[in-house]
């Protein structure tokens, strides 16, 4: 099934009024991550796709709720902007306690056109 609206999308920025702090959580979160990136060989392409693969220990976790945060850590080691993201896919694998992880794959983006 397809579904097709025809509205403006709206931004993070426009639904959600004041601003927003980082937690602690998500400080040592970033800086963890941040030291754990490996560098690439390779700038990162002007248009990219990204698939990120998430080890959950809980059922519940939802599959889009890291998406942001791994993507604005991404952005801040690679130095690029998400604006050049033209595709994300994500999805999840429920693992044991103590097991869990990401992966994330970066690509050039071949439109379809």
């Amino acid at each position: 099934m397809q579904i097709e609206l025809h509205h403006k999308p709206l931004s993070v920025n426009e639904a959600w009024q004041g601003r927003r702090f980082k937690t602690d959580a998500y400080k040592a979160f970033e800086t963890l991550i941040l030291l754990s990136l490996p560098k690439l060989k390779d700038p990162i392409p002007d248009m990219i796709r990204i698939e990120f693969h998430f080890g959950f220990s809980s059922r519940n976790a939802d599959v889009d709720n890291p998406v942001k945060p791994i993507l604005d850590i991404l952005q801040k080691k690679y130095k690029f902007n998400d604006r050049d993201v033209w595709e994300i896919t994500s999805r999840k694998s429920i693992v044991k306690k103590g097991n869990q992880f990401i992966t994330i794959g970066i690509y050039p983006y071949l439109p379809f056109d």
